[in-house]
């Protein structure tokens, strides 16, 4: 059972927390914090793989919980719920973007809503701890769900996707935010175009006289009971190449050659109904089938680089090694450790390849750093990489000052070990 640190002193959004964790007893248990130090102090330690916050607690200091999770991403990669207050909705603009946040929940939609994200989570939660063994050892990450109509879900499905990607190294920043948009447009679209009939028209008419989008998506699912029981089936495949998606509605589809006829040369993205046009233009092999209810479309991955580098080392001088440059040799002493900020490394031994490590290894040359002995095989850059060598020194003295990191690296180490023997048995 996972503990879920819960940052809030509201007694009416407690119950619910509570009421909601024992739907899913068997995967979370809530743990409540009503100040931000002890709160911030379960983070660090702890490294909880989800959290929820009320940024509009006015007891906490939340600001201070919220940045400092910011502040550190490559330690704190756990998903994050916001829930807030109508009046703190300016806020959220500077603290959503780049951070590990997956739902944002306003404070009257909580009881409905709250069930529905913990749902997802549950149904995807071993794509939540990006640098857990599963995914090193099958190679690939895969899920299938199915969602009703309630646009809310649509968010919460993109942020989970498009944040593992980004944590697991696949995608950069900037690549998060395509696939975040793709998936999210061809979502809605799955939900108020196909299952819901909502035509181009419409939504004009609507939005023209101040309605708001969402609301009209609601208005006709809960009037209609056969659009309440449709659906809409979203599937992702995830290799260390490339991620894969599959987004199908039950709605009669629409004719997807005739639309990408037009002459868009004067689209303005601006307006509403370019959702198809801009997935088309952050995604890659974009199709669909003959009635235009199915799409899938593809991302290829970013290859042997690391987004984010440790805050305790950043300080540290990052080292080019060249194409056939060993970074150490076999026998030398070593007093050295090296965090891969990207490239592919080759680990040899008596002659023979024992494996290769790219930046999801992280480190190199850790166990005879610790150990104190000599190296036990040799390493040569296959291609340019980029390393940041940390001494012992500056090994120790960080860890003096955030002793929280060495909890952290331990268990980063131990499931290296994992991983490493895994390989071993795999090749033998």
């Amino acid at each position: 059972m996972t503990r879920i640190p819960v940052v809030s002193s509201d007694p009416e959004l407690n119950q619910r927390v509570t009421q909601v964790a024992q739907r899913f007893s068997q995967y979370w248990s809530p743990v409540f914090f009503d100040n931000s130090r002890e709160a911030l102090e379960y983070f660090e330690f702890e490294l909880p793989e989800i959290a929820l916050i009320n940024i509009s607690d006015e007891t906490i200091d939340t600001d201070t919980v919220v940045n400092t999770i910011k502040g550190d991403p490559w330690l704190h990669y756990g998903a994050i719920i916001l829930v807030y207050r109508r009046r703190d909705e300016p806020r959220l603009g500077a603290l959503v973007p780049n951070s590990q946040i997956i739902s944002v929940i306003p404070r009257g939609e909580f009881v409905s809503s709250y069930f529905r994200v913990m749902k997802i989570i549950t149904e995807n939660r071993h794509i939540l701890f990006h640098r857990d063994v599963q995914s090193y050892l099958t190679g690939e990450v895969s899920g299938h769900f199915i969602m009703d109509n309630d646009p809310f879900n649509v968010r919460t499905y993109a942020n989970l996707v498009s944040n593992f990607l980004y944590n697991s190294n696949y995608v950069d920043r900037d690549a998060r935010e395509r696939v975040h948009i793709g998936i999210f447009e061809m979502l809605m679209n799955a939900v108020e175009h196909g299952n819901c009939g909502i035509s181009y028209q419409e939504k004009s008419r609507w939005l023209e006289s101040g309605g708001d989008a969402i609301e009209l998506i609601r208005s006709r699912y809960r009037s209609d009971p056969a659009i309440r029981a449709k659906r809409v089936r979203f599937a992702y495949r995830i290799t260390p190449e490339r991620s894969f998606f599959t987004i199908r509605d039950d709605g009669e589809g629409f004719d997807w050659r005739a639309y990408l006829k037009r002459d868009r040369a004067n689209v303005n993205l601006g307006l509403h109904g370019h959702g198809i046009t801009m997935a088309n233009h952050y995604m890659e092999n974009v199709h669909y089938n003959d009635s235009g209810n199915e799409v899938l479309f593809e991302m290829a991955h970013q290859q042997s680089a690391s987004n984010i580098v440790p805050e305790i080392f950043q300080d540290q001088h990052e080292t080019v090694i060249p194409d056939g440059a060993a970074v150490f040799r076999e026998g030398e002493e070593s007093n050295t450790l090296y965090y891969i900020v990207s490239g592919r490394l080759a680990v040899l031994s008596g002659g023979c390849e024992l494996t290769v490590l790219t930046p999801q290894d992280m480190f190199l040359g850790e166990m005879s750093f610790l150990l104190n002995d000599r190296r036990s095989a040799t390493v040569v850059s296959k291609g340019r990489s980029v390393l940041i060598p940390i001494s012992k020194r500056a090994f120790v003295n960080a860890i003096k000052e955030n002793p929280h990191y060495g909890i952290f690296l331990a268990r980063l180490l131990a499931q290296r070990i994992v991983r490493l023997n895994q390989r071993v048995i795999a090749n033998s």
